[in-house]
């Protein structure tokens, strides 16, 4: 037995520690009787209390029980625990990845964030106020979320992105991916799910996990191939026309008009629009929303909060249609709320003081100079002649196409082996299509404009043509 002294945790709660361990590996065996209290703590050095609670806790957790007057005895496990403890975690190949990208000196793939831009100071100053004042909080809420904030992003979605709906219509909860786990249930069971290829990948692992079919439909320089689509024989469709992922390409008009009617040709048939990134565009007004130019209930409308705010404030939207809002309230409003109440009306005091606004505003314009630090570098460098640069417009990355003689995978273990973490377009293909162009996509949200500038250079060192 270790104990450390000056270690963070207390002593009993070490020696509870390592006496479990011991107990699972079969050191102390079934039925062994265990040292008295008086010569354990006399071995190890510390006080019977110690060794006391390490038992109390041992005996409670049902690894051991104690005889009056006899001491205390190692109770039998079931052999499958003994030797599941045996058995060494494994990580995945994208953990170890993600672990080692970790350590990169420059961060360009496309899920780095700033923790600077995060608004700490008022967001803690709100939260404190929700949690003094309204200790109401701690009871059951509306499983739709609370009205307050529900009414407060219907005004900032028709305010900003043209959607048309009341507070009575949008469902809030933990993240995209549990609504779209709840919009699955809204959905007849044989309807096939179509999505934008390439696109994704964790929406198409959500639909999936759901038991639905995912049909791949090929991605245009004008967004989703609507006759690829037609052919698909899909019901439900999953888009994001504003700021398309990863290509950044932009739906127009034409194409949002012929993509409501193929859903208007049959009944059944709903659009799912993510409004990806949609407030980050640096040129020009950002695109009004597809809902917003829908006339027939055909289009449910997602957003979150993880982009414009931070990744970890788990609250998401779903702004339904009327017809799919009867089949959410018969088969789903028994449903509890996915998000703490506390954390709901932080956010509706943040909306409502007009700091959400200005957050946006910051980070918006925080992002054009890292977008523009670093477009400028590349386009300056020595690799300027051979690199294409598409979707700039809008979003956290960009698109970098390289003609250089190099593949894909040899742009990015390159650029790895120099402490640039990055990430290839194929991985977001769904159908194992592999690109013909060497793409990778550069996310910039992470570093200071002088920082990209710095990584632009070294990739144009380590990419120039030989």
């Amino acid at each position: 037995m270790h104990i450390h002294t000056n270690g963070r945790q207390p002593l009993y709660y070490q020696l509870y520690l390592s006496m479990v361990k011991k107990i699972q590996q079969g050191t102390y065996k079934e039925n062994e009787k265990l040292p008295s209290k008086r010569a354990f703590a006399d071995h190890l050095g510390v006080s019977q209390n110690t060794v006391d609670t390490a038992y109390q806790m041992l005996v409670t957790e049902g690894y051991v029980r104690a005889r009056p007057r006899s001491g205390f005895y190692v109770n039998p496990l079931d052999a499958p625990l003994a030797a599941q403890q045996n058995i060494p975690v494994s990580i995945s190949i994208d953990e170890a990845e993600r672990t080692q990208d970790d350590d990169m000196p420059f961060q360009l793939s496309t899920n780095s964030v700033d923790v600077n831009t995060f608004p700490h100071a008022t967001w803690a100053r709100l939260a404190k106020e929700v949690m003094y004042s309204r200790p109401d909080l701690v009871c059951p809420g509306d499983p739709q979320g609370d009205l307050c904030l529900r009414q407060a992003i219907a005004d900032y979605l028709h305010k900003y992105r043209a959607v048309r709906c009341t507070a009575g219509q949008i469902i809030v909860g933990a993240g995209l991916e549990y609504l779209l786990m709840l919009l699955n249930v809204l959905f007849d069971a044989d309807s096939i799910f179509a999505m934008e290829n390439p696109g994704y990948p964790k929406v198409y692992q959500a639909i999936s996990n759901c038991g639905r079919t995912v049909v791949p439909v090929p991605v245009t320089n004008t967004g989703i191939d609507i006759a690829a689509l037609a052919r698909s024989g899909a019901d439900l469709v999953y888009v994001t026309p504003s700021h398309q992922f990863p290509t950044g390409v932009v739906m127009p008009i034409g194409r949002r008009q012929e993509l409501l009617r193929w859903a208007g040709e049959k009944d059944g048939r709903f659009i799912i629009e993510d409004d990806y990134d949609s407030q980050l565009k640096y040129t020009g007004k950002p695109i009004p929303s597809l809902q917003g130019i829908d006339t027939e209930g055909k289009v449910a409308y997602v957003g979150t909060f993880s982009r414009s705010i931070a990744p970890s404030v788990r609250i998401a939207y779903l702004v339904l249609p009327f017809t799919l809002l009867h089949k959410y309230r018969d088969l789903c409003s028994h449903y509890a709320a996915t998000v703490s109440r506390f954390e709901q009306h932080t956010l509706y005091r943040f909306m409502r003081g007009g700091h959400f606004e200005r957050n946006i505003n910051r980070s918006r314009n925080a992002c054009r100079k890292r977008r523009d630090a670093l477009v400028s570098a590349l386009k300056a460098s020595a690799i300027a002649d051979c690199i294409s640069i598409s979707g700039a417009n809008a979003g956290l990355h960009f698109l970098l196409t390289v003609q250089n003689g190099m593949s894909e995978a040899q742009l990015i273990a390159s650029a790895k082996a120099n402490g640039i973490a990055l990430r290839g377009i194929s991985p977001f293909y769904f159908d194992n299509s592999t690109p013909v162009k060497s793409t990778v996509l550069l996310g910039f949200a992470r570093h200071s404009p002088q920082e990209l500038q710095q990584a632009a250079h070294l990739l144009a060192g380590i990419w120039q043509q030989k």
